[in-house]
């Protein structure tokens, strides 16, 4: 390996390890990561007692925008799920109280609703590259930058999503046939994927909300680690979808990078 090969190496390195580290600080309560930005003899001079105070507001904060966003996603999963099911449970019971089981038309929502869910990583990879970071930056920007607030202008993203997904399980819940059928499996596996990306990339990686039991998930956590060097912009931005992040990093000669970020988030959390 060159000299200068080794040197951009050392220098993703510790641009990781510095995005990493400050990442931690946030999600763990705001000052360590606002310290690491700072002049050494600018936090020697500042009272123990204004630091203390300025952690404590900080976290408390923090606290309070994640309760906000816990309630909103938790309220969100349920009436979303409840009302999935029971579109599924009636739209099926309401057919085959008409006449014979319709297989075809079961096994074409249920194909759709996997393909649909699929797919969307996918469509949100393109949609993150050639949209998100292009005409649609000055919303997704907020992503990128500290958030002040529970929410961010890039929530938009999320409800424009739903739209599509509300429409086709309407269609396909009110009509009969083959093609009501597909369309109403196609919004299942949106809504499914739409449910999954808030915990895995909102919960578990922005540490918005505790995800609980889906945080030990080790694919998962190599799924945060890769997001965050979709944020530390170590590879021109890949990876840009999310539940495949690490295969685009494979992809990219970004795998061992992967692995220091994983090591590096494992230590900032013990």
């Amino acid at each position: 390996m060159s000299s200068s090969n080794c040197g951009a190496s050392s220098s993703r390195a510790a641009r990781a390890r510095r995005f990493v580290l400050a990442a931690a600080g946030r999600e763990q309560g705001g000052n360590a990561g606002e310290q690491l930005a700072l002049p050494k003899s600018e936090i020697v001079k500042e009272p123990r007692s204004s630091l203390r105070e300025v952690a404590s507001s900080s976290s408390s904060r923090i606290k309070a925008e994640r309760s906000t966003y816990l309630f909103a996603a938790v309220a969100s999963t349920v009436g979303i799920t409840t009302l999935a099911a029971a579109s599924v449970y009636y739209r099926f019971v309401w057919q085959m109280q008409v006449g014979e089981v319709p297989v075809l038309e079961m096994f074409g929502t249920f194909s759709l609703a996997f393909g649909a869910a699929v797919g969307m990583e996918f469509w949100a990879r393109w949609a993150h590259k050639a949209l998100w970071h292009a005409s649609l930056w000055d919303m997704h920007e907020s992503h990128h930058r500290p958030r002040e607030g529970p929410f961010e202008l890039n929530d938009v993203f999320a409800i424009v999503n739903a739209v599509p997904a509300i429409a086709l399980l309407a269609y396909g819940f009110f009509n009969k046939g083959l093609f009501p059928g597909l369309c109403f499996g196609a919004g299942l596996g949106i809504t499914v994927f739409g449910m999954a990306y808030m915990f895995v990339h909102d919960g578990l990686v922005h540490r918005r909300f505790p995800v609980g039991p889906i945080a030990n998930v080790p694919y998962f956590q190599k799924v945060a680690a890769a997001h965050k060097l979709h944020h530390a912009d170590l590879f021109q931005g890949v990876p840009y979808g999310l539940f495949l992040g690490p295969k685009e990093l494979e992809e990219v000669g970004g795998s061992e990078e992967l692995e220091r970020v994983m090591n590096l988030r494992k230590k900032a959390q013990t």
